[in-house]
């Protein structure tokens, strides 16, 4: 396990990385730079770990009518996506050397072969790969055992713990390749996010196809199910930015709450999972039934606000706001499902366990193997509750 002193210097180092997609305004140009290469933004205040009230996070729609099989014993082989056809340039590249010569000279010209693009392309690998694929591989888990509703919201935070999980081992490499890493690395994540809000508020039809891959955690509900785009159906621009701006300070606050948890003691990380993973259900008191088994039907969520760039608490009524169903399907059990209370000591040790798991395995491997990305068989994230 990381050290203390040596995970604090970590986070030092890369404090000043913040995701430099998350500005819509930059999106078309981002988007086909960023493969190649991983700019940095300025820092800017840690605000706030969940916000429930936004639009992407709170469309819930039906469930999916399969689950993934938990038979497999690797996340990543439970995940099939077609492969892309080869371009004409990749063919050329491949079966001529005289081809491959110039290819490799004109892209060392152009920098494309820098340690900080090395970095970025390798981080999309990475990303793709290891964590985008887990809500997908483990959707029974966070779905039927968490109570995570289908939602982006949730997808959001399931794959953001495990960029988190990865960026800590990030944080570890060599100055340089590490903060290059992190940076690629939660470029390519926000990057991933636009294009998903942007398919969820301004749906097209055939639908748009995502940064990395589709996915069957969460459905969108703004698709039509006549294949037809009714007037106005596509959001304004300025809502796809408030979208981005939400699920930043979500990163930034939920990335502060799960360092923080890191290095004190599983008790703090407990409380860090319980926060942003499972919506802080409880946190107001459990409802029970009354004596003679009736009760008067009631719903409550947790808000938690503090100080967010794009919310202002001090504008927002927390008594109101706790009571109003804002659809997005995490709020605290009705006195009904009061039993559910009962797993939650249970689903935190085992939560806690694969968190200190997953991140002792990724320190154990060597610097070049975390670089390369291979073999990806040892990279990728196991299963909770047990690896192959």
């Amino acid at each position: 396990m990381l050290s203390r002193s040596a995970f604090l210097r970590s986070i030092r180092c890369s404090q000043s990385l913040l995701p430099a997609a998350y500005n819509s305004n930059r999106y078309l140009a981002s988007k086909a730079a960023v493969k190649t290469a991983a700019p940095q933004v300025k820092n800017s205040q840690v605000t706030t770990t969940r916000e429930d009230n936004n639009v992407v996070a709170n469309a819930t729609p039906a469930p999916p009518s399969s689950s993934s099989s938990d038979s497999s014993s690797s996340l990543l082989s439970s995940i099939s996506r077609p492969v892309p056809k080869k371009s004409w340039l990749t063919h050329k590249i491949e079966t001529s050397p005289t081809w491959r010569y110039w290819f490799m000279q004109a892209t060392t010209l152009l920098g494309y072969h820098t340690p900080k693009q090395v970095a970025g392309r390798r981080a999309f690998f990475l990303y793709q790969e290891l964590c985008a694929t887990v809500p997908d591989a483990n959707r029974a888990f966070w779905q039927d055992k968490c109570d995570l509703p289908p939602t982006f919201q949730s997808w959001f935070t399931v794959t953001n713990l495990h960029v988190w999980m990865l960026t800590v081992r990030l944080r570890a490499l060599p100055e340089l390749h590490g903060r290059h890493y992190v940076q690629g690395l939660i470029d390519h994540f926000f990057l991933d996010i636009e294009d998903r809000i942007r398919a969820i508020l301004q749906p097209s039809i055939p639908p748009s196809p995502p940064y990395t891959f589709a996915t069957d955690f969460y459905i969108n509900p703004n698709i039509p199910k006549d294949g037809k785009l009714k007037r106005g159906s596509r959001a304004p621009e300025r809502l796809v930015t408030r979208q981005m701006k939400i699920f930043k300070e979500q990163w930034m606050g939920m990335g502060m709450s799960f360092d923080h948890g890191l290095v004190t003691n599983d008790m703090e990380l407990a409380g860090a999972i319980w926060r942003n993973l499972l919506g802080a259900r409880g946190a107001q008191g459990i409802a029970y039934p009354s004596a003679d088994g009736s009760f008067t039907p009631q719903f409550r969520r947790s808000i938690n606000l503090v100080g967010g760039m794009v919310e202002n608490p001090e504008k927002v009524d927390f008594e109101k706001e706790q009571t109003r169903d804002d659809g997005s399907g995490v709020h605290d059990y009705s006195p009904t499902e009061v039993d559910r209370y009962l797993r939650y000591p249970e689903l935190m040790v085992e939560l806690v366990s694969y968190i200190r798991r997953e991140i002792a395995r990724l320190e154990a491997m060597s610097d070049e193997e975390i670089m390369e990305g291979f073999p990806i068989d040892e990279l990728g994230f196991g299963r909770i509750g047990g690896r192959k």
